[in-house]
């Protein structure tokens, strides 16, 4: 039979995974960016052990999981910082590698990008082409997405268009979608300061600031700050130094080595509640546009990773003639109930986080110290269940 046709919505990291598995078992898939280019834009992304072994099922023998492993910025220790700079729990990369397999990546989002990227086959992507409307078949009846140039039919619609997902309104036109959680984040990629620093994450009243190494030897940093919704500032390195500017070495040297405009902002939201399902007909929806999530365990684009994979082993090789609303149906079955627990483990985290009064706080600080002391790994665990999972092709 005539191999069959899938369709990706959205080109970011779980999209290109997607489109990269389903064209390895034979799928003809096309992906529609809305982006007129794919510019190396966005900044740090954490791929952790389950992410990586995702993806080593991808690129044959030159193994898609090992090329982020060798991208790995530090091997050394890590931890969790006050703002006036007092260590109140370390952990290490050999800890987390001895725990969940292998060691928490941190990359430059454009360099997993363009290591997707180089999986397509030419003519793969499509550039400057929003999927303006779907309609969701099944049975014999095939999807069917529309642009500004026509109609595309397909046999399967891989919805991975974000958390402001177009596909996933038209699905499910009463469902809240995602809302704000009251944080908003910043993050910025910079030149190393002068003097040297160890990969710290720190929490004040109502903010975190995070600071790690990249490969190349600049610095991911990140930020997020209990602060309205909607908000912007001209120059958003002066809210930076107004809610950051007086905290430990390095972040005020860090702000002061942003450029002009390079500071990304974004409100943070989460799902408000899971969706009834992940697909509808033959669309399934991946990322964020199924279940966007606070970033506090790192897990966004480790979850859309799993997505991509999980379905398309679940859908088959693309000369198969794999039930595929049985298919679907199994990855809703599978992937609804996990990317839920991650999705409220991320959201209890990130209300620590958020914690502004002073007694809360001072209990938050203390309780870090003393299982700092009594369980060193303490801050691995939040990962137990997540990290150390594997894809179906692995297991």
């Amino acid at each position: 039979m005539a191999a069959r046709r899938a369709v990706v919505v959205g080109a970011g990291i779980g999209g290109l995974t997607a489109a990269a598995a389903l064209c390895e078992r034979g799928w003809r898939t096309t992906v529609l960016e809305r982006a007129p280019a794919l510019e190396p834009v966005g900044a740090g992304i954490a791929l952790a052990p389950n992410a990586q072994r995702c993806l080593d099922t991808l690129g044959g023998d030159r193994r898609t999981g090992d090329r982020v492993r060798a991208m790995a910025s530090f091997h050394g220790s890590a931890g969790l910082r006050l703002p006036g700079g007092r260590w109140i729990s370390r952990s290490s990369q050999a800890a987390a590698a001895e725990r969940f397999g292998g060691p928490v990546v941190v990359v430059h989002r454009a360099d997993v990008v363009a290591l997707l990227t180089g999986l397509l086959p030419a003519g793969t992507l499509r550039t400057g082409v929003p999927a303006l409307s779907v309609r969701p078949g099944g049975g014999a009846e095939p999807a069917v997405v529309g642009t500004a140039d026509g109609e595309l039919e397909a046999d399967l619609v891989v919805a991975a268009d974000g958390i402001h997902s177009g596909v996933r309104r038209q699905l499910f036109p009463r469902h809240p979608g995602p809302r704000y959680t009251g944080s908003t984040s910043w993050r910025a990629v910079v030149e190393p300061p002068a003097e040297p620093f160890e990969p710290h994450e720190t929490w004040g009243r109502g903010r975190l600031w995070g600071s790690i190494p990249l490969a190349d030897g600049r610095v991911y940093c990140y930020a997020t700050a209990a602060v309205p919704a909607g908000g912007s500032e001209p120059d958003e390195r002066d809210a930076l130094r107004r809610l950051f500017g007086s905290w430990h070495h390095p972040v005020p040297a860090l702000i002061d080595a942003m450029g002009p405009g390079t500071v990304l902002r974004h409100d943070i939201h989460s799902a408000a509640a899971p969706l009834p399902a992940h697909h509808v007909g033959r669309i399934v929806l991946i990322g964020d546009a199924a279940h966007a999530m606070p970033p506090n365990l790192g897990q966004g684009g480790c979850q859309a990773v799993e997505d991509a994979v999980v379905l398309a082993h679940l859908a088959g090789p693309g000369d198969a003639e794999t039930d595929l609303d049985a298919a679907l149906a199994a990855h809703t079955a599978q992937r609804l109930p996990r990317t839920t627990a991650v999705v409220r483990r991320s959201e209890r985290i990130a209300r620590l986080t958020a914690l502004r009064s002073v007694p809360a706080v001072a209990a938050r600080t203390a309780l870090f110290a003393a299982a700092g002391r009594l369980a060193p790994d303490l801050a691995l665990r939040g990962l137990d269940g997540i990290a150390d999972w594997s894809p179906p092709a692995a297991r």
